[in-house]
């Protein structure tokens, strides 16, 4: 059974459109996590950061849906990996965007929280991630005892990825 010329050129007319509406939201985030890079923020504790690239994710989840938001996620963290953190720092990212991505989707699902909400639990679940994969990495599970100094900040900044992200939201409707 063929199929007619009209499915695969309207296929490839959504493929193309994928591609190049990821392709943008993924430069604007790795943008954003160069701007990040180059901030002089020192909190004074290691391993805390604004997630300011991450609005670009949450925008990508609700306006697009999930395959957008991944796509957005996992090609910004192999970049900025490559780019701006090493090898290892690629590695962290991306647990902390797996983590977290799929909690943001499963969260958004519900219905019952906010752009905000779901935000900031990403923003916990990303730190979680990353304790995941240290915990791994040095095979020693009292790196946990760091997780409440990492929960805080997660909330934090994802409470502000969130008021931005909804920001973001509202003037593209």
């Amino acid at each position: 059974m063929t199929q007619s010329p009209h499915k695969a050129a309207d296929r490839k007319s959504l493929s193309a459109s994928f591609i190049a509406r990821v392709g943008l939201m993924a430069a604007l985030a790795l943008i954003f996590s160069y701007v990040e890079a180059i901030i002089p923020y020192n909190p004074g504790v290691p391993g805390i950061k604004l997630g300011i690239a991450n609005v670009v994710t949450v925008v990508a989840l609700y306006k697009f849906g999930a395959r957008d938001a991944a796509a957005v996620s996992v090609i910004r963290v192999v970049l900025a990996g490559l780019l701006f953190n090493g090898l290892f720092g690629m590695l962290y990212a991306l647990a902390g965007a797996v983590v977290s991505l799929t909690g943001m989707i499963l969260l958004k699902k519900t219905g019952l929280f906010s752009v905000t909400g779901v935000s900031m639990a990403a923003g916990v679940l990303h730190n979680l991630g990353q304790l995941l994969v240290a915990s791994a990495l040095i095979e020693d599970l009292r790196i946990f005892f760091y997780f409440p100094v990492l929960m805080f900040s997660g909330i934090a900044a994802g409470i502000l990825v969130g008021i931005a992200s909804t920001l973001v939201l509202r003037t593209l409707r």
